[in-house]
């Protein structure tokens, strides 16, 4: 695996516990989108599982809200990593699969779009990252359309703005007056929202002639502009008639979870004892605690 051999050579440093147990990584960014040139960096994201009393936090004995708390792992990034082997530059992004699940379930667009992504963009994949993506339409609902929208108007802004861009596309605004790889994005943000809307899937890389012709600055920026101005009346017509329910079905997603969890660790009945039985004794203790400051007149 990418992450075994970066480590071992000492370009990457992730938690110690991240690479054994890493489920699934996914090259993302223009690759994943099919528009990417032979210099294109690799975008990596993933889900991994922490260690079982970073999930359930009251193995370690402590209480929600109670005293000191234990900082849980929610990522891990690293960016900008150059390796001479492959002559490829990395960008690192991998999540707590509580953490990837909560982003999944909110339509974040970025973590929808890794599994939905071709399989051939999967650079690895266990049983359980093989199961999430099984049950990847589970996580779409109408909000995608909001989170789409947003991230796509953000896109426009950046494109009429080429100072905030990349310094390593000057060449292309200057030719252009604009930045195409920010336009391309808009283009491509709305397209995912109407599928989603409409048929309720996902083909990341459906526009993507599109996004070619407008990276080349084939698309004047006015053009770009018309697009998303059209495209936003036509999604607000497809959210009203989608088949999509309004939001998650927590409920569902949450058991999806717990299966990935057991697979990973075993039978999960243990803990959920444990914090039974932790919880009713910690309600006894600070029972007791109060009632002792209520006889020495403190509360």
């Amino acid at each position: 695996m990418i992450l075994q051999k970066l480590k071992f050579r000492g370009l990457i440093h992730p938690p110690s516990f991240l690479v054994d147990n890493c489920h699934y990584l996914t090259i993302m960014g223009s690759v994943a989108y099919a528009c990417n040139a032979d210099d294109s960096d690799w975008d990596v994201y993933g889900f991994c599982i922490p260690p079982k009393n970073n999930v359930f936090s009251h193995l370690n004995g402590e209480i929600q809200g109670f005293g000191r708390q234990t900082k849980h792992f929610e990522q891990w990034q690293q960016h900008h990593i150059k390796d001479e082997e492959s002559k490829k530059e990395y960008d690192f992004q991998v999540y707590s699969i509580v953490k990837f699940f909560q982003l999944l379930m909110d339509n974040n667009v970025n973590v929808i779009d890794t599994i939905f992504v071709p399989q051939e963009c999967v650079i690895h994949q266990t049983k359980i990252g093989q199961l999430v993506r099984e049950n990847r339409h589970m996580f779409l609902h109408r909000g995608f359309y909001q989170r789409a929208k947003g991230y796509s108007y953000s896109q426009l802004n950046k494109m009429k703005n080429p100072n905030k861009s990349n310094p390593r596309r000057k060449e292309s605004i200057e030719k252009w007056g604009f930045d195409t790889k920010h336009a391309s994005h808009v283009v491509r943000l709305l397209d995912e929202a109407e599928q989603v809307l409409s048929i309720g899937d996902l083909n990341v890389r459906r526009c993507k002639e599109q996004m070619k012709a407008i990276r080349r600055g084939e698309v004047s920026m006015k053009r770009i502009e018309e697009i998303f101005a059209d495209k936003e009346r036509q999604l607000e017509e497809l959210y009203n008639k989608s088949s999509l329910p309004y939001g998650p079905d927590e409920t569902k997603i949450k058991a999806l979870l717990m299966d990935c969890l057991e697979e990973h660790y075993g039978s999960l009945s243990g803990a959920f004892d444990i914090a039974m039985v932790r919880a009713d004794k910690a309600a006894i203790v600070l029972d007791e605690i109060k009632a002792v400051m209520e006889r020495h007149g403190i509360v």
